[in-house]
């Protein structure tokens, strides 16, 4: 069974960089077919997809949040990391990185979530 966990900080300065790394055990994110995604849930709001790296190493990112974004992958530990540039308070939120077999929110496993809080 793939599990997945997040890890890093979960206090954040405002402007500062947000860095997020998962770490994926019972399955290769080499693989072909997956989408290694990163999604979050804002307080009171719903999911909110941020990107995804696939098996191959193609990179999407949400258009809104883009300009800020960076997701990359480190295959000799089986990890993908989330860079989220210049964070206001409005990026907390619970952040998640996830398995999907498309882009967007609908996946098949998911870690628990880490909170982060932006905040001085």
């Amino acid at each position: 069974q793939v599990q997945l966990q997040e890890s890093g900080p979960g206090l954040v300065k405002p402007s500062q960089t947000l860095s997020l790394t998962c770490t994926v055990s019972g399955g290769s994110i080499t693989a072909d077919y997956y989408y290694w995604s990163w999604i979050r849930q804002p307080p009171g709001k719903g999911l909110e997809w941020m990107g995804a790296i696939t098996g191959s190493g193609s990179i999407y990112y949400s258009p809104s949040l883009k300009s800020r974004t960076s997701i990359s992958r480190d295959t000799s530990k089986n990890q993908f990391t989330l860079q989220l540039n210049s964070v206001t308070p409005e990026d907390t939120a619970v952040y998640y990185c996830a398995r999907a077999l498309s882009l967007g929110v609908r996946y098949d496993y998911r870690g628990q979530g880490t909170q982060v809080t932006v905040s001085s």
